[in-house]
Protein backbone atom coordinates (compact mmCIF):
# COMPACT_ATOMS: atom_id res chain seq x y z
CA UNK A 1 0.00 0.00 0.00
CA UNK A 2 1.28 3.46 -0.92
CA UNK A 3 0.30 6.31 1.38
CA UNK A 4 1.03 9.94 0.49
CA UNK A 5 1.77 12.26 3.41
CA UNK A 6 -0.59 15.09 2.54
CA UNK A 7 -1.45 17.19 -0.50
CA UNK A 8 2.12 18.20 -1.34
CA UNK A 9 3.28 14.59 -1.50
CA UNK A 10 0.35 13.75 -3.80
CA UNK A 11 1.50 16.12 -6.54
CA UNK A 12 3.00 14.34 -9.55
CA UNK A 13 3.42 10.70 -10.58
CA UNK A 14 0.35 11.03 -12.79
CA UNK A 15 -0.32 8.17 -15.23
CA UNK A 16 -0.03 8.11 -18.99
CA UNK A 17 -3.33 7.36 -20.73
CA UNK A 18 -3.44 5.86 -24.22
CA UNK A 19 -5.74 7.93 -26.41
CA UNK A 20 -7.36 5.22 -28.49
CA UNK A 21 -8.97 7.19 -31.32
CA UNK A 22 -5.94 9.44 -31.91
CA UNK A 23 -3.64 6.43 -31.82
CA UNK A 24 -5.75 4.39 -34.23
CA UNK A 25 -6.15 7.31 -36.64
CA UNK A 26 -2.40 7.87 -36.92
CA UNK A 27 -0.85 4.43 -36.42
CA UNK A 28 1.15 5.86 -33.53
CA UNK A 29 0.87 5.46 -29.79
CA UNK A 30 -0.48 8.79 -28.58
CA UNK A 31 -0.36 9.09 -24.81
CA UNK A 32 -1.68 11.83 -22.57
CA UNK A 33 -0.07 12.53 -19.20
CA UNK A 34 -3.07 12.84 -16.90
CA UNK A 35 -2.15 16.05 -15.10
CA UNK A 36 -5.82 16.63 -14.25
CA UNK A 37 -5.28 13.92 -11.61
CA UNK A 38 -3.08 16.19 -9.49
CA UNK A 39 -4.73 17.32 -6.21
CA UNK A 40 -5.51 20.77 -7.62
CA UNK A 41 -6.70 19.10 -10.83
CA UNK A 42 -4.16 20.61 -13.20
CA UNK A 43 -0.57 20.50 -14.42
CA UNK A 44 0.02 23.81 -12.63
CA UNK A 45 0.21 22.10 -9.23
CA UNK A 46 3.79 21.17 -10.07
CA UNK A 47 4.86 24.73 -10.84
CA UNK A 48 3.05 26.00 -7.73
CA UNK A 49 4.91 23.58 -5.46
CA UNK A 50 8.35 24.24 -6.98
CA UNK A 51 7.86 28.02 -6.88
CA UNK A 52 6.86 27.96 -3.22
CA UNK A 53 9.63 25.57 -2.18
CA UNK A 54 12.21 27.62 -4.09
CA UNK A 55 11.09 30.83 -2.35
CA UNK A 56 11.35 29.10 1.03
CA UNK A 57 14.84 27.78 0.26
CA UNK A 58 16.01 31.26 -0.73
CA UNK A 59 14.61 32.72 2.50
CA UNK A 60 12.12 34.97 0.71
CA UNK A 61 8.95 33.24 1.92
CA UNK A 62 8.54 33.07 5.66
CA UNK A 63 5.95 31.26 7.81
CA UNK A 64 2.59 32.99 7.50
CA UNK A 65 3.72 34.97 4.45
CA UNK A 66 1.60 35.95 1.47
CA UNK A 67 2.02 34.63 -2.08
CA UNK A 68 0.80 36.97 -4.82
CA UNK A 69 0.31 35.88 -8.41
CA UNK A 70 -1.27 36.93 -11.68
CA UNK A 71 -2.87 33.91 -13.29
CA UNK A 72 -5.54 32.71 -15.69
CA UNK A 73 -6.64 30.41 -12.87
CA UNK A 74 -4.93 27.04 -12.58
CA UNK A 75 -1.59 28.25 -11.19
CA UNK A 76 -3.52 30.32 -8.69
CA UNK A 77 -5.53 27.28 -7.61
CA UNK A 78 -2.35 25.23 -7.22
CA UNK A 79 -0.67 28.01 -5.24
CA UNK A 80 -3.71 28.45 -2.97
CA UNK A 81 -3.96 24.74 -2.16
CA UNK A 82 -0.23 24.25 -1.59
CA UNK A 83 -0.18 27.44 0.49
CA UNK A 84 -3.02 26.12 2.64
CA UNK A 85 -1.11 22.88 3.22
CA UNK A 86 2.11 24.69 4.16
CA UNK A 87 0.75 27.62 6.16
CA UNK A 88 0.78 30.56 3.74
CA UNK A 89 -1.88 32.88 2.30
CA UNK A 90 -2.57 33.78 -1.31
CA UNK A 91 -3.71 36.86 -3.24
CA UNK A 92 -4.60 36.07 -6.83
CA UNK A 93 -4.99 38.62 -9.64
CA UNK A 94 -7.06 37.22 -12.50
CA UNK A 95 -8.46 38.66 -15.76
CA UNK A 96 -12.21 39.06 -15.35
CA UNK A 97 -12.75 37.19 -18.64
CA UNK A 98 -11.68 33.85 -17.16
CA UNK A 99 -14.24 31.17 -16.40
CA UNK A 100 -16.51 31.54 -13.38
CA UNK A 101 -15.70 27.95 -12.42
CA UNK A 102 -12.02 28.80 -11.88
CA UNK A 103 -12.87 31.94 -9.93
CA UNK A 104 -15.22 29.96 -7.69
CA UNK A 105 -12.51 27.37 -7.00
CA UNK A 106 -10.01 30.08 -6.08
CA UNK A 107 -12.44 31.55 -3.57
CA UNK A 108 -13.21 28.09 -2.22
CA UNK A 109 -9.48 27.53 -1.71
CA UNK A 110 -9.34 30.67 0.43
CA UNK A 111 -7.49 32.92 -2.00
CA UNK A 112 -8.19 36.64 -1.97
CA UNK A 113 -9.31 37.17 -5.56
CA UNK A 114 -8.64 40.43 -7.42
CA UNK A 115 -10.45 40.59 -10.78
CA UNK A 116 -9.09 43.05 -13.35
CA UNK A 117 -9.91 43.95 -16.96
CA UNK A 118 -8.20 41.81 -19.59
CA UNK A 119 -5.64 44.03 -21.32
CA UNK A 120 -2.51 43.21 -23.38
CA UNK A 121 0.83 42.54 -21.70
CA UNK A 122 2.20 45.87 -22.94
CA UNK A 123 -0.42 47.67 -20.82
CA UNK A 124 0.91 48.57 -17.33
CA UNK A 125 -2.34 47.28 -15.86
CA UNK A 126 -2.02 43.84 -17.42
CA UNK A 127 -2.84 41.29 -14.72
CA UNK A 128 0.74 39.98 -14.59
CA UNK A 129 2.34 43.41 -14.14
CA UNK A 130 -0.33 44.51 -11.69
CA UNK A 131 0.25 41.42 -9.55
CA UNK A 132 3.96 42.26 -9.34
CA UNK A 133 3.23 45.78 -8.08
CA UNK A 134 0.68 44.43 -5.63
CA UNK A 135 3.26 42.02 -4.20
CA UNK A 136 5.67 44.92 -3.67
CA UNK A 137 3.03 46.90 -1.78
CA UNK A 138 1.94 43.97 0.39
CA UNK A 139 5.58 43.20 1.24
CA UNK A 140 5.68 46.58 3.00
CA UNK A 141 2.63 45.97 5.19
CA UNK A 142 2.25 42.22 5.77
CA UNK A 143 3.84 41.17 9.08
CA UNK A 144 5.38 38.03 7.55
CA UNK A 145 6.04 39.65 4.18
CA UNK A 146 4.82 38.88 0.67
CA UNK A 147 6.38 37.43 -2.48
CA UNK A 148 5.48 37.52 -6.15
CA UNK A 149 5.30 34.02 -7.61
CA UNK A 150 5.97 35.41 -11.13
CA UNK A 151 5.23 32.11 -12.88
CA UNK A 152 6.03 33.45 -16.35
CA UNK A 153 9.63 34.43 -15.62
CA UNK A 154 10.37 32.37 -12.52
CA UNK A 155 12.35 29.40 -13.82
CA UNK A 156 11.42 27.33 -10.76
CA UNK A 157 8.33 26.71 -12.89
CA UNK A 158 10.39 25.12 -15.66
CA UNK A 159 12.50 23.26 -13.11
CA UNK A 160 9.39 21.46 -11.85
CA UNK A 161 9.11 19.71 -15.20
CA UNK A 162 12.85 19.13 -15.55
CA UNK A 163 12.80 17.43 -12.16
CA UNK A 164 9.47 15.61 -12.29
CA UNK A 165 7.24 15.56 -15.38
CA UNK A 166 9.91 14.84 -17.98
CA UNK A 167 11.65 12.10 -15.97
CA UNK A 168 8.29 10.50 -15.15
CA UNK A 169 7.47 10.25 -18.86
CA UNK A 170 10.89 8.77 -19.62
CA UNK A 171 10.74 6.25 -16.78
CA UNK A 172 7.17 5.12 -17.46
CA UNK A 173 8.02 4.47 -21.12
CA UNK A 174 11.48 3.08 -20.36
CA UNK A 175 12.87 5.66 -22.76
CA UNK A 176 10.66 4.54 -25.65
CA UNK A 177 9.36 7.99 -26.57
CA UNK A 178 9.76 9.66 -29.96
CA UNK A 179 7.98 12.99 -29.54
CA UNK A 180 6.56 15.43 -27.04
CA UNK A 181 4.12 18.24 -27.79
CA UNK A 182 2.14 20.78 -25.78
CA UNK A 183 0.89 24.33 -25.82
CA UNK A 184 2.49 27.26 -24.01
CA UNK A 185 1.09 29.50 -21.30
CA UNK A 186 4.20 30.34 -19.31
CA UNK A 187 6.45 27.95 -21.24
CA UNK A 188 7.43 25.99 -18.16
CA UNK A 189 5.81 22.68 -19.13
CA UNK A 190 7.00 22.58 -22.74
CA UNK A 191 10.53 23.82 -22.04
CA UNK A 192 11.02 21.76 -18.88
CA UNK A 193 9.79 18.50 -20.41
CA UNK A 194 11.73 19.17 -23.60
CA UNK A 195 14.96 19.76 -21.69
CA UNK A 196 14.50 16.67 -19.53
CA UNK A 197 13.66 14.40 -22.46
CA UNK A 198 16.28 15.73 -24.88
CA UNK A 199 18.94 15.41 -22.20
CA UNK A 200 18.18 11.69 -22.18
CA UNK A 201 17.76 11.35 -25.95
CA UNK A 202 18.50 14.30 -28.26
CA UNK A 203 16.63 12.57 -31.10
CA UNK A 204 13.24 13.07 -29.41
CA UNK A 205 11.17 15.54 -31.43
CA UNK A 206 9.64 18.48 -29.56
CA UNK A 207 6.69 20.44 -30.90
CA UNK A 208 4.63 23.42 -29.83
CA UNK A 209 0.87 23.55 -30.39
CA UNK A 210 -0.27 27.17 -30.43
CA UNK A 211 -3.83 28.56 -30.49
CA UNK A 212 -4.83 31.50 -32.70
CA UNK A 213 -4.09 34.85 -31.07
CA UNK A 214 -0.74 33.63 -29.74
CA UNK A 215 2.59 34.59 -31.26
CA UNK A 216 4.83 31.58 -30.72
CA UNK A 217 3.77 29.61 -33.81
CA UNK A 218 4.94 32.60 -35.84
CA UNK A 219 8.13 32.91 -33.77
CA UNK A 220 9.17 29.28 -34.16
CA UNK A 221 8.37 29.19 -37.88
CA UNK A 222 9.53 32.65 -39.04
CA UNK A 223 11.48 34.16 -36.14
CA UNK A 224 8.90 36.92 -35.71
CA UNK A 225 6.56 37.33 -32.74
CA UNK A 226 3.32 37.92 -34.60
CA UNK A 227 -0.19 37.14 -33.36
CA UNK A 228 -3.27 36.75 -35.53
CA UNK A 229 -6.82 35.73 -34.71
CA UNK A 230 -8.28 34.78 -31.34
CA UNK A 231 -9.20 31.71 -29.32
CA UNK A 232 -11.67 30.71 -26.63
CA UNK A 233 -9.02 28.56 -24.96
CA UNK A 234 -7.96 29.87 -21.55
CA UNK A 235 -4.58 29.65 -19.87
CA UNK A 236 -2.45 29.24 -23.00
CA UNK A 237 -1.17 31.53 -25.71
CA UNK A 238 1.88 33.75 -25.32
CA UNK A 239 3.06 36.91 -27.04
CA UNK A 240 6.65 37.03 -25.79
CA UNK A 241 9.63 34.84 -24.93
CA UNK A 242 9.36 34.33 -21.19
CA UNK A 243 12.34 33.36 -19.05
CA UNK A 244 10.94 29.83 -18.94
CA UNK A 245 11.11 29.64 -22.75
CA UNK A 246 14.67 30.93 -23.05
CA UNK A 247 16.95 28.34 -24.61
CA UNK A 248 14.10 26.21 -25.95
CA UNK A 249 14.32 24.93 -29.50
CA UNK A 250 11.45 23.11 -31.14
CA UNK A 251 11.44 20.72 -34.08
CA UNK A 252 7.83 21.32 -35.16
CA UNK A 253 5.26 24.07 -34.63
CA UNK A 254 1.52 23.81 -35.19
CA UNK A 255 -1.25 26.36 -35.06
CA UNK A 256 -4.47 24.73 -33.89
CA UNK A 257 -7.74 26.56 -34.65
CA UNK A 258 -10.57 26.37 -32.12
CA UNK A 259 -12.73 24.40 -34.55
CA UNK A 260 -10.10 21.63 -34.44
CA UNK A 261 -9.30 21.70 -30.72
CA UNK A 262 -12.89 21.78 -29.43
CA UNK A 263 -13.81 18.86 -31.69
CA UNK A 264 -10.99 16.87 -30.09
CA UNK A 265 -12.35 17.79 -26.63
CA UNK A 266 -15.85 16.64 -27.60
CA UNK A 267 -14.58 13.38 -29.12
CA UNK A 268 -12.50 12.56 -26.04
CA UNK A 269 -15.52 13.00 -23.79
CA UNK A 270 -18.03 11.19 -26.00
CA UNK A 271 -15.86 8.23 -26.99
CA UNK A 272 -13.19 7.88 -24.29
CA UNK A 273 -14.84 9.30 -21.17
CA UNK A 274 -12.21 12.01 -20.69
CA UNK A 275 -13.70 15.39 -19.75
CA UNK A 276 -10.90 17.85 -20.48
CA UNK A 277 -10.40 21.57 -20.98
CA UNK A 278 -9.63 23.41 -24.19
CA UNK A 279 -5.85 23.39 -23.76
CA UNK A 280 -5.92 19.59 -23.71
CA UNK A 281 -7.77 19.73 -27.02
CA UNK A 282 -5.00 21.89 -28.47
CA UNK A 283 -2.39 19.48 -27.10
CA UNK A 284 -4.01 16.31 -28.45
CA UNK A 285 -4.61 17.96 -31.84
CA UNK A 286 -0.90 18.87 -31.84
CA UNK A 287 0.03 15.29 -30.97
CA UNK A 288 -2.06 14.03 -33.90
CA UNK A 289 -0.28 16.45 -36.24
CA UNK A 290 3.15 15.43 -34.92
CA UNK A 291 2.25 11.75 -35.31
CA UNK A 292 1.28 12.35 -38.94
CA UNK A 293 4.57 14.17 -39.56
CA UNK A 294 6.67 11.43 -37.95
CA UNK A 295 4.69 8.58 -39.51
CA UNK A 296 3.24 5.36 -38.07
CA UNK A 297 4.98 3.40 -35.34
CA UNK A 298 6.08 6.30 -33.13
CA UNK A 299 5.19 7.11 -29.53
CA UNK A 300 4.00 10.67 -28.90
CA UNK A 301 3.30 12.15 -25.46
CA UNK A 302 1.28 15.23 -24.63
CA UNK A 303 -0.28 16.84 -21.55
CA UNK A 304 -3.90 16.46 -20.43
CA UNK A 305 -3.90 19.71 -18.49
CA UNK A 306 -7.14 19.96 -16.53
CA UNK A 307 -10.81 18.96 -16.30
CA UNK A 308 -13.38 20.34 -18.70
CA UNK A 309 -15.64 21.14 -15.75
CA UNK A 310 -13.48 24.24 -15.17
CA UNK A 311 -14.89 25.65 -18.43
CA UNK A 312 -18.38 24.15 -18.44
CA UNK A 313 -20.20 27.47 -18.77
CA UNK A 314 -18.36 28.20 -22.01
CA UNK A 315 -16.82 25.14 -23.60
CA UNK A 316 -19.92 22.98 -23.13
CA UNK A 317 -22.59 25.62 -23.68
CA UNK A 318 -24.24 25.33 -27.13
CA UNK A 319 -25.24 29.01 -27.20
CA UNK A 320 -21.68 30.14 -26.42
CA UNK A 321 -20.22 27.81 -29.03
CA UNK A 322 -22.63 29.03 -31.68
CA UNK A 323 -21.80 32.65 -30.80
CA UNK A 324 -18.18 31.85 -31.67
CA UNK A 325 -19.19 29.94 -34.82
CA UNK A 326 -17.83 26.70 -33.35
CA UNK A 327 -19.23 23.20 -33.80
CA UNK A 328 -21.80 21.92 -31.31
CA UNK A 329 -21.70 18.14 -30.86
CA UNK A 330 -24.98 16.35 -31.39
CA UNK A 331 -24.87 14.68 -27.99
CA UNK A 332 -24.68 18.09 -26.30
CA UNK A 333 -27.77 19.23 -28.18
CA UNK A 334 -29.60 15.95 -27.49
CA UNK A 335 -28.85 15.67 -23.76
CA UNK A 336 -31.83 13.74 -22.34
CA UNK A 337 -34.28 15.56 -20.08
CA UNK A 338 -35.66 13.42 -17.27
CA UNK A 339 -39.28 13.95 -16.20
CA UNK A 340 -39.28 12.96 -12.52
CA UNK A 341 -43.08 13.17 -12.39
CA UNK A 342 -43.27 10.05 -14.57
CA UNK A 343 -41.07 7.91 -12.34
CA UNK A 344 -41.80 9.07 -8.81
CA UNK A 345 -44.63 7.60 -6.71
Amino acid sequence: MQIRSGLVDAIGRTPLIRLARASEATGCEILGKAEFMNPGQSVKDRAALWIIEDAVKRGELKPGGVIVEGTAGNTGIGLALVANALGYRTVIVIPETQSEEKKAMLRLAGAELVEVPAVPYKDPNNYVKLSGRLAEELAKTEPAGAIWANQFDNVANRQAHIDSTGPEIWDDLEGKVDGFVCAVGTGGTLAGCAMALKERNPAIKVAIADPPGAALYSYYTSGELKAEGSSITEGIGQGRITANLEGLTVDHAYQIPDSESVQVVFDLLEHEGLCLGGSSGVNVAGAIRLAKDLGPGHTIVTILCDYGTRYQSKLFDPAFLRSKELPVPGWLERAPKVDLAKVTQ
